[in-house]
């Protein structure tokens, strides 16, 4: 499916939800919408999918205009965070019927096979009101998954499961989506997830659509601070600079070697990625002394958080480590690892791929 989305913009009342915005999915590909609550992912797929109208804009499919079809007319397959089952059938009927609407052969082997991939199968001749939340969105996705319409939307469709099967299901939607030959539209306000799905992404703010591409692309080369903002987690360290020669000067009067376009403002914003902060030291880095505010391990990481002559820092380190509270500690900062915005916050020049300039 070829879905295209022309100066779409929605005002309910005096607010506006969504700005004046175009977007075209690359077709038969994963297209994420990535942003924090209220930033417009539901509204935009509510759009797509014909539940509602766009104030203004043209919603186009395969070249056709369908922006006042309802979605009863539309191909399309939804998962919302509230999942919706039909109550009177089994796990199993649920998931067989838009497969049987078709007159697929093989429908038992089908939802045996996406029932054991969403890990459900041993509640198949189970009611939906006999399954947790959890199981039941499982439910909904699996007949979403079963229905093969040219366009899937999934807004947040993990959302209510448990951190270790959302991390198991993610991989395997993965695959799925792979193997599908449909358009996918995945909401969520995860940028780890928007990173494993791959495929491309949509970074929203505030009804704004601020950068659309593939998603490694926009992850290391972020057109603005708001989007940088958006696409780190934890988020990105921000720091003020001002130009110095050949260099960047910090609060602290630390000066950085990096050479960037000299048209533009004085002063300049520094971002630096949690995980671009070391504890050893190589040759050029610069050195952040400061003292642990907070140590919280997540996982196999652990995030120090510090108090520096720069400002606060947020280090992503890789292993389990522990610090005490106001523990002095410096941490290590290699230039080419660091992102330069202007003071109207558009990028000026990103850390190549690999980390080097």
């Amino acid at each position: 499916m070829h879905l295209k989305l022309q100066g779409i913009s929605k005002k309910v009342g005096a607010a506006t939800w969504l700005y004046d915005m175009s977007l075209e999915p690359v077709p038969g590909a994963v297209t994420v919408l990535l942003g924090a609550t209220q930033a417009g992912k539901t509204s935009l797929m509510r759009i797509m999918a014909g539940l509602d109208v766009p104030s203004h804009g043209i919603v186009s499919v395969d070249g056709v205009d369908v922006t006042g079809m309802p979605v009863r007319e539309r191909n399309v397959a939804m998962v919302y965070q509230q999942f919706i089952n039909y109550p009177a059938m089994t796990v199993h009927d649920n998931i067989a019927s838009p497969m049987k609407l078709r007159g697929d052969k093989n429908v038992a082997e089908r939802v045996q096979e996406l029932a054991a991939k969403l890990h459900i199968e041993m509640f198949l001749q189970r009611l939906p009101a006999e399954l947790s939340g959890g199981q039941q969105q499982r439910v909904a996705l699996a007949r979403a998954l079963a229905k093969g319409a040219p366009l899937m939307l999934l807004d947040e469709p993990l959302v209510n499961l448990d951190y270790k099967l959302r991390e198991e299901l993610r991989e395997e939607l993965t695959q799925l989506f792979a193997a599908s030959d449909s358009t996918v539209i995945y909401a969520t306000t995860e940028p780890g997830e928007a990173l494993l799905l791959g495929g491309y992404t949509a970074v929203m703010d505030a009804g704004e659509l601020l950068q659309y591409g593939p998603t490694a692309e926009v992850f290391h080369f972020p057109k603005s601070l708001r989007v940088a903002r958006a696409f780190s987690d934890p988020p990105m360290n921000l720091l003020d600079a001002t130009r110095q020669g050949h260099g960047l000067r910090l609060k602290s009067g630390a000066v950085l070697s990096i050479d960037v376009p000299t048209a533009g403002s004085q002063a300049l914003t520094l971002g630096v990625r949690a995980s671009a902060l070391r504890l050893t030291a190589a040759p050029g880095d610069l050195a952040l002394d400061g003292q642990v505010e907070l140590a919280e391990i997540s996982g196999s990481d652990t995030f120090v958080h510090l108090s520096t002559a720069v400002g606060e820092v947020v280090a992503q380190l890789t292993g389990v480590h522990f610090f005490d509270l106001g523990a002095a500690l410096t941490l290590h900062l290699n230039p080419a690892q660091v992102y330069v915005f202007d003071a109207q916050g558009d990028l000026l020049l990103a850390p190549k791929k690999g980390g080097q300039r």
